[in-house]
């Protein structure tokens, strides 16, 4: 094990020693982003924040108007959270699937940076049910609500039935309401595409009739270096019929869609998608889209729409000819994970309408993106203007106090964040 750490140790040298950006990170947000020319590494820009949970009596910054407390604590890794019908909170705690992907200077590099920033932990593979019966704003039941699952992160309640996304498929719980413990055997209803699950996470929302499931499904990649033939069904979102199971592929070229939601002005599918890594700090931006039927949003062969990757072989111009350029930037490298539109003032008229980011932070640049959540304004159903910050603080020098993933509007309005290295659910609400 010293013999490989020492293998290890000049190539984080020489990628600690990368060129920094030159152009700011608020150049990679927007409707037309600054995209610069790449840069494409061999060894990549490495800037790993190190993961170390919240010092006694710190907390994140909440924006002017707006205050932020633990809702809950103590938690493992909470990645993902779902609001149930009677205000309950479900947290998924998860991580990656345990595998082995042999041994290679990249994987076992790539293995050490995760450890460092907190995300090399094992999967508690458990969904634990929050409950705030005082109305004082902190969860005073936090009790497992699901365990034994396989990597758990999407969740999604249609009628009687609690629909769990594992990283290898969905699978359907009997539910009742106000239940804090669910003891029935689940019902797959349909699998998705698992083996080397580069990007494990499975994400899905019902439709509003309740009669289909959307699932996010990432790359098996960063631009299918391992080949086509394991990118099968993946880079997509998936349309499941939730009587039959049956699904098709609803939007493709989407190199790893995790946060999803309804826009509320019109009923469009929007989705958070984390973008290629080595060709620069500042490509290729992270970015939030509406999701068309049938569209190809260019992934591996081009990115921002039309813009190709001449990294990628073999070429495929008639495909790079058919790729839909996104909405909107999230700014290169940040990790843009979380996604929830605003359903109100509850927040002040400043956070009524738009989209809440949850932003994970970044490895691939330096200075470090990301790690932070933020609100990006809409206007007519689109996108308008510069987001504005939320919840910052979770990167102070080189240390990340916490890492921000989903977030989610709850009953009473508040914006909830999952944080899965400071372990903890943060409520914001207004001052």
């Amino acid at each position: 094990m010293a013999r490989l750490s020492l293998i290890a140790l000049p190539l984080l040298a020489i990628a600690a020693c990368s060129t920094e950006a030159r152009l700011p990170i608020d150049t990679g947000f927007g409707a037309n982003p600054t995209l610069p020319d790449p840069k494409p590494q061999t060894i990549p820009t490495m800037q790993v924040a190190e993961g170390t949970g919240w010092p006694e009596g710190e907390m994140p910054v909440a924006a002017d108007g707006l205050e932020v407390n633990a809702f809950a604590t103590g938690l493992d890794h909470p990645r993902w959270l779902y609001v149930l019908p009677n205000g309950d909170v479900l947290v998924a705690e998860s991580n990656a699937p345990a595998k082995d992907s042999g041994f290679s200077i990249t994987n076992m590099v790539m293995k050490n940076m995760m450890e460092k920033a907190g995300a090399g932990v094992p999967s508690a593979d458990r969904i634990t049910l929050l409950r705030d019966t005082d109305g004082d704003g902190v969860a005073d039941v936090q009790t497992p609500f699901l365990e034994d699952l396989y990597s758990p992160i999407g969740m999604a309640l249609v009628g009687e039935t609690f629909y769990v996304a594992n990283a290898n498929g969905i699978v359907g719980f009997p539910y009742s309401e106000g239940e804090t413990r669910m003891e029935a055997e689940g019902t797959p209803l349909t699998d998705l595409p698992a083996g080397r699950n580069h990007h494990w996470t499975k994400n899905i929302i019902a439709s509003e009739d309740g009669t289909k499931l959307y699932a996010a499904v990432g790359s098996n990649s960063n631009i299918a270096e391992n080949g086509m033939d394991e990118e099968e069904g993946r880079a997509a979102i998936w349309e499941v019929d939730v009587a039959t199971g049956q699904k098709r592929l609803f939007a493709t070229g989407l190199r790893n869609p995790v946060g999803l939601d309804w826009n509320p002005e019109t009923g469009e599918l929007w989705t958070a998608v984390n973008e290629r890594d080595m060709l620069g700090n500042n490509l290729v931006p992270d970015y939030m889209t509406s999701v068309q039927d049938g569209a190809f949003y260019g992934w591996p062969w081009s990115y921002y729409g039309q813009n190709v990757d001449e990294r990628v072989k073999p070429k495929s111009p008639e495909r790079v000819a058919q790729a839909v350029s996104p909405d909107y930037a999230l700014g290169s490298h940040t990790a843009s994970l979380g996604l929830s539109f605003s359903t109100g003032q509850s927040l002040g008229s400043t956070f009524e309408t738009g989209t809440f980011i949850g932003q994970h932070g970044s490895w691939n640049r330096k200075p470090p993106s990301g790690y932070k959540v933020i609100f990006v304004p809409f206007e007519g159903g689109d996108p308008s203007g510069q987001p504005m910050d939320v919840l910052t603080g979770f990167l102070v020098k080189d240390k990340a106090y916490g890492r921000p993933v989903d977030v989610k509007i709850a009953s009473d309005g508040a914006l909830l964040v999952a944080d899965d290295v400071g372990n903890t659910i943060w409520r914001v609400t207004a001052e």
